[in-house]
């Protein structure tokens, strides 16, 4: 069997699709399993080997895939190659060829960063970059052509071809469900772009995504599957820790808990809260929660962006709803003294309560709340906060605490605290935090407390493993010749920890008894170091863009990077631009309604899966297809890819 380990390279480690010759080794193999033997004892000797080439990271090396050939992954055994969560990582020096598909080795500690708010600079404002004069009007005049000729289309369409237009007319005594307007874009915009926004795919939202190839002969009414997968990189998930992993310690767990409680709850009859797992479900939670908060004679005042199911929750309330400008905090304080000085509408009586509600992340302009100004209008103004922390819990901050983490600002000062598990957990469910009567009372008020099913015990198990793997697992004093804690490895009895490291996690009687986490996840260690991973490629990748002449939005320690595309037409060149890249790129792109018509762009999502390498070939990819599709118009200094790429380091320490 051929050798798929590379241990002399004479230049920087290969790009992450581009190793033909692994590809042709790979295709050679009969079963995955003969693979995974091969790398297995390929692996096993270069983790010995020390090298003086100074290379970094390991590259992926598989483009593609057909049906034919099987779905073959690596298969990655945590104990023989230890790729995963490896008890001695691979030093800098040691350099790897194999397919790293869903988290990729990064064992250089310059490419790391803490997420933390550098309180010596100001609060970066919410700043809207706009681009040229003509940009705009291009981009408007796109729409009008769309809507001249959509609307024609329309208009002959009924008199000529009424069988096409059935759905759009009335027929045998019923009017049309939807009017021509109202699905206007749906017909005439999304699904000429389908093929963009709903890109298939199989595994788990890894480093890297298998696609599903298809094509289209009547402009994406309908898409023929080729029988043939791509493999991608993957910057457009929000697993933004990587736990979203098909092998490794989380996936171990889950196994167990299946072994325990089974797969699911319905043909067990377990009632809500009658297991030792236990959390309500996720998208309902801003929107039922709120309504148990504040009611009638209460007001709400929510940010202008704020996501929709907050939107819903403050309509479902019956309190009266005031919005400020995004993140503009003389807009809220200005509201603030005129709705206090104000109270109620027709009586002008008091409040009964003033509730606040911004997000932590937008994730559709990727800027930070602003935290401390907040908490300085809370205590001034006496109002209540409410935090919704969707795509900060885990991402940001240098504990994975979220935007009181990254701010340093102590938790308590917030009363409620609202967030998911879809985004960096890698599992599904939302929670309410707060202080202790609060929680008691909403389980009482809210619809989702005592209406809402009990989610799966697979699910529940990755929540409390990513959970205990962010926290870490606080080691139980034991005396001599005591039996190990429950749920922890003996190994980890002898680490020692601070005071505030220990009061920062999670007590082992609060896990499983047969939950045995790896040592690495139970210390932290590993979530840490990811932690440090997605903070470095997060500001890599938005300096990186900015650098190269690209308007970006959003916060640079944001995990979510929108980059700026404007017209409606380039969005769907640049994802099938970026798609047919050598190596392919998958990305998502958001467009109107969802934003502003003007304001189409590619929302990024960079992972800790993803390596400085992976974060160099995105780069590399968007300066030549934003060169071609002519998407540079941000303004500032500007760099060659080749310079951003060498200096990126410095770049990152800059911002």
């Amino acid at each position: 069997m051929p050798s798929l380990i590379a241990l002399n390279p004479p230049s920087p480690s290969p790009s992450i699709f581009k190793d033909k010759e692994s590809l042709s080794q790979l295709s050679s193999l009969k079963t995955a399993v003969s693979y995974l033997s091969a790398v297995q004892q390929a692996d096993s000797p270069a983790r010995t080997h020390d090298n003086s080439s100074g290379s970094s990271t390991p590259a992926l090396s598989l483009s593609s895939v057909t049906a034919s050939s099987e779905n073959i992954f690596l298969n990655e055994d945590d104990e023989n190659n230890c790729l995963v969560y490896p008890i001695k990582p691979p030093i800098s020096e040691q350099v790897f060829s194999t397919i790293h598909t869903e988290f990729g080795h990064c064992a250089n500690e310059a490419y790391r960063c803490v997420s933390k708010h550098d309180y010596t600079k100001p609060f970066q404002e919410y700043i809207v970059e706009e681009p040229p004069y003509y940009i705009l009007l291009a981009t408007y005049i796109s729409y009008l052509i769309l809507h001249f000729f959509g609307h024609m289309r329309d208009f002959f369409g009924k008199h000529f071809t009424k069988s096409s237009f059935a759905h759009l007319m009335h027929h045998n005594g019923y009017a049309p469900l939807n009017s021509d307007w109202d699905s206007f874009y749906a017909r005439r915009l999304k699904r000429r772009m389908d093929d963009c926004f709903g890109q298939p795919v199989t595994g788990v939202p890894g480093r890297t995504v298998l696609i599903l190839d298809r094509y289209s002969t009547d402009f994406n009414h309908t898409q023929i599957y080729t029988g043939n997968r791509t493999r991608a990189l993957n910057i457009s998930s929000y697993n933004y820790l990587g736990f979203s992993q098909a092998h490794g310690g989380w996936v171990y767990a889950v196994e167990e808990s299946v072994r325990q409680y089974g797969v699911s709850t319905c043909g067990t009859r377990l009632e809500t809260g009658s297991t030792e797992l236990h959390v309500s479900m996720g998208f309902a939670t801003n929107s039922t929660f709120i309504p148990a908060l504040a009611g009638k004679g209460s007001l709400i005042i929510s940010d202008e962006l704020n996501h929709t199911s907050v939107r819903v929750g403050t309509r479902q309330s019956g309190a009266h709803v005031r919005t400020f400008k995004h993140n503009d905090m003389s807009s809220l304080e200005s509201l603030l003294r005129e709705v206090i000085s104000q109270g109620q509408p027709k009586t002008h009586r008091p409040w009964k309560k003033i509730l606040v509600i911004v997000e932590g992340l937008y994730s559709m302009e990727g800027t930070l709340v602003n935290l401390p100004r907040i908490v300085e209008l809370k205590q001034k103004y006496k109002f209540y906060l409410y935090i919704d922390e969707a795509h900060t819990l885990g991402s940001l901050g240098p504990h994975g605490r979220g935007v009181t983490d990254y701010f340093d600002i102590p938790p308590r000062l917030i009363d409620i605290l609202m967030g998911t598990f879809s985004k960096a957990f890698g599992a599904a469910g939302g929670y309410i935090a707060g202080h202790k009567t609060l929680i008691d009372a909403l389980r009482l008020r809210s619809h989702s407390g005592p209406y809402a099913e009990v989610m799966t015990p697979p699910v529940l198990t990755q929540i409390a493993v990513s959970m205990a793997s962010i926290m870490g697992v606080a080691p139980v004093p034991q005396p001599a010749k005591s039996p190990r804690p429950l749920g922890l490895d003996s190994s980890i009895v002898t680490a020692t920890h601070s005071a505030d490291e220990l009061a920062r996690m999670v007590p082992a009687s609060m896990l499983p008894t047969w939950m045995n986490l790896h040592p690495s996840l139970a210390d932290g260690s590993e979530a840490r170091t990811r932690m440090h991973r997605l903070a470095f490629n997060c500001r890599y990748l938005h300096a990186g863009l900015k650098k190269l002449g690209f308007v970006v939005y959003g916060h640079p320690s944001s995990p979510v990077v929108p980059l700026l595309i404007f017209n409606p037409g380039k969005l769907l060149m640049f994802v099938r631009m970026m798609r047919a890249h050598s190596p392919p790129i998958v990305v998502v792109v958001v467009a109107y309604p969802a934003t502003p018509v003007e304001k189409g762009r590619a929302r990024l999502c960079p992972s800790a899966s993803h390596t400085k390498e992976d974060i160099d070939i995105f780069l590399r990819a968007c300066d030549e297809v934003g060169g071609i599709l002519d998407l540079k118009h941000g303004l500032g200094e500007r760099w060659g890819i080749d310079e951003v790429c060498e200096r990126a380091v410095e770049l990152v320490h800059s911002v």
